[in-house]
């Protein structure tokens, strides 16, 4: 009986040496995928407030279209990514100055394939005219003397500051604002008669407040997202994003993330998805 007393004293023992053993182990070598996460170098993305592609969620984090492509991608490429807010005028600066690794939020490669190195396209997006829902306005050689407002330093600001060579009429006033939401604003108050932006930012704003603009059938431009890095850049991580967005195609990953946020994610991939095959 003292025997086997003894026995189950040594197995005690044995087992309690075991579990700290396992423990310890187990604090000096922690799980492999934390222990990659945390030694994954950062990437710190620049964008501005601009649902449905990047806006904070009711978790406090941001969230969004380029949030979640960017983690997938940049994952895919090995680094963990940090997304600031900065301010959309001073992006050039900012990326040139080394502030932030690149921009990515909605923004256009047309037009400036020669002011960064860029990566993508990874969608399209129409840049289209909205207007309230009882106004004249049909097309956009109606907007003839009207008042336009725009995001300042975007593609259609770009395109009513040089209206003649882009085929758009003579305005009577373009309001250039700082905060995309003001645009908004504008329209709703009847301070501009139009207003001009992504097709989708419109329609997420229109989801997102109950407020029913019209959008003109006719678009600005059909416009191609990217990613743009500093035109300096010393390496070929551009390169490599590119690449992995055509993985991202072809393997569904873009479509996936798209449908979450819009209803109709073939509508921003138009061969895209077709290309990245071939």
């Amino acid at each position: 009986m003292k025997k086997y007393r003894r026995g189950l004293r040594l197995a005690a023992c044995l087992l309690a040496l075991a579990t700290c053993a396992v423990l310890l182990c187990s604090c000096l070598h922690p799980g492999k995928a934390d222990s990659y996460t945390a030694a994954m170098p950062v990437i710190v993305v620049g964008s501005d407030n601009y649902p449905p592609f990047n806006y904070m969620g009711t978790d406090g984090a941001p969230t969004g279209i380029d949030v979640e492509l960017a983690t997938e991608a940049f994952g895919r490429l090995g680094y963990r990514v940090k997304f600031v807010t900065i301010d959309w005028e001073k992006k050039k600066e900012l990326v040139e100055n080394d502030t932030i690794d690149c921009i990515w939020g909605s923004f256009s490669m047309d037009g400036r394939e020669e002011e960064y190195q860029w990566a993508g396209p990874y969608l399209y997006s129409r840049q289209v005219v909205a207007v309230r829902s009882d106004s004249d306005i049909r097309t956009l050689q109606d907007l003839a003397g009207k008042v336009v407002a725009v995001q300042s330093t975007t593609k259609p600001e770009e395109l009513f500051l040089n209206a003649e060579q882009n085929g758009l009429p003579r305005l009577r006033r373009l309001y250039s604002l700082q905060n995309r939401d003001l645009l908004y604003t504008t329209l709703l108050k009847g301070y501009a008669d139009a207003l001009a932006a992504h097709e989708s930012a419109i329609r997420q704003f229109m989801k997102d407040y109950s407020v029913e603009y019209r959008i003109l059938d006719e678009p600005l431009m059909t416009a191609r997202l990217g990613v743009a890095f500093a035109k300096e850049r010393g390496d070929d991580l551009p390169q490599q994003l590119t690449e992995v967005f055509r993985e991202m195609l072809a393997d569904g990953t873009v479509r996936q993330i798209v449908s979450r946020y819009l209803d109709d994610p073939g509508h921003y991939l138009d061969g895209l998805e077709d290309s990245a095959h071939a």
